[in-house]
């Protein structure tokens, strides 16, 4: 595999990997889908490396660093530059509103947060348990490579393909303006197939979705000052928030007022059509066979790291 050129832009890789995974039933993060055992993990940061990232920082819960460490740092060691940070659960949050009760993270935007020390640069952020495709990681390497005017960017899928036959999912789903810029994205916590229809189940009741909406898979991009504009959401959303202890801060919530206030704009890429996911233990095999016909279709070598 082709190592990034020191001409380009350097460009970060922030992997997700610090969630529970309550309704998988174990740790996907670093659970084995390839022929050899490899994680959804592996192949993310395969197409990463050879659209030209050139480091890698994972954020993990502390119980499964060393796992993640012993994992992923031998394949990585002389190809990028690789960090891990600890997302806790007091980790920036000020003493009055941190609850001996809360035992859910605080969600994808406190978990980008923790990164702020160590990114200094364009960064890309991903879950670890989603496939997202080689040409998503390659348009949004592209857009930061020639993009110098400050403006962000979402890989949007089509809802109908990022869906999961065995249960509701979770899905970010986006308006875009005439432009291709993001109008808004709001984050569906449960959403069905249903009578050939794709139903957001709410509070307020049942919501129609067309198939066709861009789709947040939490496929990021950011200039570095998103963090300070994160940072006094997050300080907004704690003093709302802290007494709930199942509140999370995603990072929807951060883009969605970013527009709203005019503080930047998210641009729309368009994201691959080969996205697939675990959310049940279900999914384990249909993932396990997907990444098989990728290796047949000669997009990675069956031994990912030679």
């Amino acid at each position: 595999m082709d190592t990034p050129s020191n001409t380009q832009k350097k460009l970060t890789l922030l992997v997700l990997a610090a969630g529970i995974g309550s309704r998988y039933g174990g740790i996907k993060q670093i659970d084995g889908f390839g022929p050899h055992g490899e994680t959804i993990m592996d192949y993310s940061l395969f197409d990463a490396i050879r659209a030209g990232f050139t480091k890698i920082v994972f954020i993990v819960r502390e119980e499964i660093l060393e796992a993640v460490k012993e994992k992923f740092l031998h394949k990585l060691e002389g190809k990028v530059e690789v960090d891990f940070v600890i997302q806790s659960l007091d980790k920036l949050i000020p003493a009055e509103y941190r609850n001996p009760e809360r035992v859910k993270p605080w969600g994808t935007g406190h978990a980008m947060l923790c990164a702020r020390d160590v990114i200094k640069e364009p960064f890309v952020v991903i879950n670890a348990d989603d496939f997202y495709g080689k040409e998503s990681f390659i348009a949004v390497a592209d857009f930061f490579q020639k993009e110098d005017k400050g403006a962000h960017a979402m890989v949007g899928y089509t809802l109908k393909d990022v869906l999961s036959e065995h249960g509701s999912v979770s899905r970010g789903c986006g308006e875009r303006d005439f432009d291709g810029f993001l109008k808004s994205v709001v984050e569906r916590t449960t959403i069905v197939k249903q009578n050939g229809k794709i139903i957001a189940k709410e509070k307020e009741g049942d919501h129609e979705l067309s198939p066709d909406v861009p789709t947040s898979m939490n496929f990021w991009g950011f200039h570095p000052d998103i963090f300070e504009f994160a940072a006094k959401e997050f300080q907004n959303f704690l003093r709302d928030n802290h007494t709930n202890i199942k509140s999370e801060f995603y990072i929807p919530l951060i883009v969605n007022e970013l527009i709203r206030k005019n503080a930047g704009k998210v641009r729309i890429i368009s994201g691959s059509n080969n996205w697939f996911g675990v959310t049940y233990k279900e999914d384990k095999e249909e993932v396990s066979q997907k990444i098989k016909l990728q290796i047949a279709f000669g997009t990675y070598p069956e031994k990912l790291w030679g």
